[in-house]
Parts: structure tokens; sequence; C-alpha cells
């Protein structure tokens, strides 16, 4: 008897599904019910994989006129340390080839602690998983961001900004050396229960020798498409544009660059098999 009541509530619940089905078939609109676009990324799950690079969509707030902030996967914050910075002086865009652009922002930011405060309750509203970019001058630095956003609510993940300089050393990138690579990236996974991204340049090391650090260091996911370094002289002053001597460039083809490179990188790896 049990069993003959349980047998119609599913046929009907399965009869009302092919019939949406047909009627989305019918009108050419498929109902958002009958897609799933969630993804995981590590231990985080998302219900989506679209989300903004950090650093191009601010705080989140800056770009709420223009679209829903709950139709996001992920909102991913502009870089955060440990105490505000001012960033560079102007100018800090240039044009190159008339189809992308040298920067030099220079980690402007408010600081995790005004970010905790007044930037982060904005985007609790909106239920949709925060990541915050951390960037530091020492593995000391990466480890205290680490654990002051670890059981910060409303924060989902780390993104770790490998290309930062490591002052200790004379200012080379972290991602320059594979074993501090490894450090930074497992000082921070000690540090917190968040999932974690480790974000390098193709500009440093061999690109599949650091995303291997990363995964040994237990990182969730690698981002390995960061800004390609670069130098755009003024002709006339023979100096640097920007007032510096090495940029990040952004739009352009460093994409099909980057890609070309880890196809090429892996298919040695491959051959040599």
């Amino acid at each position: 008897m049990a069993h003959s009541q349980e047998c119609p509530a599913k046929s009907f619940s399965t009869r009302d599904a092919v019939t949406r089905e047909r009627e989305s078939r019918r009108s050419g609109i498929m109902d958002s019910k009958d897609v799933d676009l969630s993804v995981a990324l590590g231990r985080l799950r998302l219900r989506n994989p679209v989300m903004p690079a950090s650093g191009t969509f601010g705080y989140g707030k800056e770009y709420s006129d223009f679209l829903n902030l709950q139709d996001l996967g992920a909102i991913l914050v502009k870089g955060t340390t440990l105490h505000p910075k001012i960033g560079s002086f102007q100018p800090r865009f240039t044009e190159i080839a008339r189809c992308a652009s040298f920067l030099n922002i220079g980690l402007q930011n408010v600081g995790v602690e005004n970010f905790i405060s007044d930037k982060l309750p904005y985007l609790r509203q909106f239920g949709t998983p925060v990541i915050v970019n951390i960037s530091g001058e020492s593995v000391d630095d990466f480890i205290k961001l680490a654990e002051r956003l670890d059981h910060t609510p409303g924060v989902s993940a780390i993104e770790i900004n490998l290309t930062c300089p490591n002052v200790k050393e004379g200012g080379v990138q972290f991602s320059a050396n594979p074993d501090m690579t490894f450090r930074v990236v497992q000082s921070v996974r000690n540090a917190t229960g968040l999932a974690i991204i480790s974000k390098f340049s193709p500009s440093g090391a061999d690109s599949t020798v650091l995303a291997k650090a990363c995964e040994e260091a237990k990182a969730d996911a690698v981002c390995p498409n960061y800004n390609i370094v670069g130098m755009a002289i003024d002709i006339h002053t023979r100096r640097s544009k920007l007032g510096k001597n090495l940029m990040g460039a952004v739009g352009g083809p460093w994409k099909k660059l980057s890609l070309s490179d880890w196809y090429g990188r892996w298919l040695r790896r491959f051959e040599s098999l």
C-alpha cells in the first residue's frame, strides 16, 4: 500500500519535468533549472564559473549598477595588503600597439582591516562567494593576511598574488623561484582552511614547474595567466612611459600566448616520457 502511494508522486514529478522540457524545446528557450553550470574549485563550490579577474572589478560595488552580483559564480576583489597603499602616481596606463596596455597600479587598496569593516559587509548581502586576492612583501605578510581572513564571515577563498616582489630577497618575484613559490603557498595553507588559488605570471619560471609546486603545497587551483611583464619607452624622453622599467601588460594577445606556452611545455613533457 505504501508503494502504491509513492508511485503517483514520482510519476507526476517525472511527467512534469518531461512536459517542461518539451515546452522549452518548442519555445527555443531553456529554463535555468534545466542547466547546471556549477563548478568545483577545490573545496569551494560555485554556482557557475563566471568571475571577474582581481583588480578589474574593484570591490564589486563599483559595478553593481551594471550587473546583478548574485549572477556571478564568485566576486574576486582587488589585491589586498596588510596596510593601506595609495599606489603608483599617475600616469598608470599606457597604450601599446593600439590593442593592449601596460599598467603600473602599485597595489592601491584600503588594507585588510578596512576591507573587512567597510567593503565586505556590502558583498555579504548577495550570497555570492567572495575571493580575496592577497599581496605581501614577505612570507610573513602572506601568513598574517591568511590568518586574518580565515575565520572572517563572507570570505570563501584566498588568491595568492605570487608576482609580488620579495623584499627580503632583493625584490625578485616570489613566483620566480619554485621553492619560494612552494614555501609561500604551503605557509598560507597552514594558516587557513579556505580554498586557495595560486596566481603567477608566465614571465617567471617554467609555468608547469610552478603549477606542480603549488599543487604539492596543497593549493586548490592555479591562475597561471597573470600579467606578462613588459616595457614601453617614450621616444622623446628616452625613459619608461610609466616611470618604472618593468610593467604588467593587459589586453591584447596575452591569453593566446599563455595558452601556447602551456601547450608547448606540456607537449614536450609528454614527448619525453
